[in-house]
């Protein structure tokens, strides 16, 4: 996609976003601009952000990954389980309970791997088997899911330390003021941009997103550029899972629950295109801001939860229909 398009497109997104916090500041009297429900704000963007900036890199090559959302929940519960119980086979005991500082550092690390290792298992169905990218996250994502019951019987692993719940943002858990959660959003989505824009890997996945066939001929490996999205998508979720983990206390199956719509939601209200070959990591975090701030504020304004998912379907489609309709038009 032309860099004045991207432009366009993340201007228009960014009008809708401040449309929306000066409807809900009016609505709520002021309440929603306070500087404790905007940090808020963020800290309730973050997850969906990290998501999302995976799926940005997993759509631009034209690809899709259903299957983060039950990742989180996979990922999570594996790692505060080994952070919390140490891992027994077979009545032996193969990694003993680690004290705190090692059962911090050992639940990230194993949530991250384990999460780049289903994702490479995608990259590896999509990218060499050659199934669809739909069909093969769905399959993972059921997979998935059912693993995180079968491995902790259904029950959540509770009573996580404190040290480990300012990951999550939780008491302590922030920087300048700023919850931990968000300044991780912003190394991801720094990172992400400058892989993106500024690195041969970057062009090579608009490459492959724009046309698989002329890339290839171009010399680009385009197996190795869809399989790299997969495993980059797969850690960010197992990242997630750890912070989601954090900040609710607990690592759960039943976490991430249509999590991937709001990442791939994100994604095209930034402008990207699910064909592929367009879209930015600048446009996927302006979108994702502006379901943050959606979510918010129809739960401040006191709308029903039975409307919130209803009109928050309906300002999505509409933003999308708005922005699609502008670039047809230029």
């Amino acid at each position: 996609m032309p860099t004045h398009s991207l432009r366009l497109s993340r201007f228009s997104i960014g009008l809708y976003l401040l449309a929306l916090v000066f409807f809900f500041a009016v609505l709520t009297e002021g309440r929603f601009i306070e500087q404790r429900n905007l940090i808020n704000i963020l800290l309730q963007s973050a997850i969906n952000t990290i998501l999302a900036v995976g799926m940005t890199l997993v759509i631009v090559t034209g690809g899709i990954d259903l299957s983060v959302g039950s990742l989180l929940a996979l990922c999570g519960l594996v790692g505060t389980d080994l952070m919390m119980n140490g891992l027994v086979l077979g009545g032996r005991t193969v990694l003993p309970k680690p004290d705190l500082a090692q059962g911090i550092a050992l639940a990230v690390l194993v949530s991250c791997l384990l999460g780049a290792l289903i994702g490479w298992w995608n990259g590896w169905l999509i990218a060499h088997w050659k199934v669809a990218p739909f069909i093969a996250t769905l399959a993972t994502m059921t997979i998935a899911r059912g693993a995180a019951f079968v491995y902790s019987d259904g029950k959540p692993v509770g009573n996580l330390p404190d040290a480990f719940n300012r990951l999550g943002g939780g008491a302590g858990g922030e920087v300048l003021g700023v919850p931990i959660p968000v300044w991780i959003a912003i190394i991801v989505s720094c990172v992400a941009l400058v892989l993106l824009r500024y690195t041969r890997f970057g062009r090579a996945v608009y490459a492959v997103g724009g046309n698989e066939q002329a890339a290839r001929l171009s010399g680009v490996n385009t197996a190795r550029v869809k399989m790299t999205v997969y495993v980059l998508s797969g850690l960010l979720a197992g990242l997630c899972g750890i912070v989601q983990a954090a900040r609710l206390g607990a690592g759960d199956p039943k976490y991430g629950e249509m999590y991937e719509l709001n990442a791939i939601a994100a994604v095209v209200l930034g402008g990207a295109s699910l064909s592929g070959g367009r879209g930015g990591v600048g446009g996927t975090v302006v979108g994702a801001m502006l379901i943050g701030v959606l979510d918010n504020g129809l739960v401040m304004a006191g709308v029903s939860a039975f409307y919130q998912k209803v009109v928050k379907g309906v300002v999505i489609l509409l933003a999308v229909l708005s922005d699609v309709w502008q670039r047809r038009r230029g």
